[in-house]
């Protein structure tokens, strides 16, 4: 089985990692865009082209399924990315994990980039599964792009930053892109509040690698599974090595770890 999964940079580790988890056997191709990210500040019509580009290369080393490793891509070119792959190659999208947050009922607030906190799409997520829940949309100025340079100053700013816009009353946080998934312990202990119930934090990853086998019809690995799935990156459509940050995350380490070369 072989599984590619497609980002600017380095958000989609999480989703991979997850992947890794349930199918150490599975090939992984990873196409990321060094040469065109971040691809948050983009009209959505040139980042659904930066996507489809990245999209083709990862497809070329005929995959079994492609994951959308990107909360943004996934808002704004999930619907041509299946009209260019599927049937054939299934796409599995990034959505922020608004449903399962709400079921918990408790006020939650969605930490996502500026460009979506606000956006209709988010909106629309909102209004169809938290229904009755108290809701905070924060926007996270700088912290995907302090994570993917694995910049601790300016992660530890953008944080703080972020944490003082969410409500003390708050029980749950979604980490609305993928990026902040790499620091979830950090985002945890900004917002954990004295004398409060313990912080839930809702990601995307997990979700997402699941889905992606059950479009494959398939179950996760036994875990005396061995650990033999390659792993080939791909550099805006050229084979490369994963960029030095991966290794500040934990995520980044057990992929380095577990993972022959592709």
């Amino acid at each position: 089985m072989k599984i590619a999964l497609m980002d600017s940079g380095i958000g989609l580790l999480a989703a991979t990692a997850a992947v890794r988890r349930l199918r150490p056997d599975a090939d992984l191709v990873l196409s990321l865009d060094p040469e065109g990210m971040p691809w948050g500040p983009r009209t959505p019509k040139d980042l659904t082209n930066r996507a489809l580009a990245v999209a083709e290369a990862a497809a070329a080393r005929r995959p079994d399924a492609l994951i959308v490793g990107c909360n943004t891509a996934t808002v704004h070119a999930l619907t041509a990315l299946r009209a260019r792959f599927e049937p054939e190659l299934p796409v599995i999208g990034t959505v922020p994990a608004i449903k399962p947050a709400a079921a918990g009922g408790g006020p939650l607030a969605i930490w996502a980039t500026p460009a979506t906190t606000g956006s209709t799409y988010q909106r629309t997520l909102i209004r169809d599964f938290a229904g009755g829940v108290p809701v905070t949309e924060v926007p996270c100025w700088g912290l995907a792009e302090a994570v993917e340079h694995a910049d601790e100053q300016a992660i530890d700013a953008a944080v703080s930053a972020a944490a003082a816009l969410t409500p003390d009353e708050v029980t749950t946080v979604v980490l609305g892109c993928t990026h902040y998934e790499l620091v979830a312990e950090r985002i945890r202990a900004a917002v954990q509040r004295p004398g409060r119930p313990p912080l839930v934090l809702h990601g995307s990853a997990g979700a997402v690698a699941a889905q992606a086998l059950r479009r494959l019809g398939e179950q996760p690995a036994p875990p005396s599974a061995a650990s033999h799935g390659t792993l080939t990156v791909l550099l805006s459509g050229r084979e490369g090595a994963l960029p030095a940050p991966v290794l500040a995350y934990a995520e980044g380490r057990l992929l380095q770890a577990v993972t022959p070369a592709g």
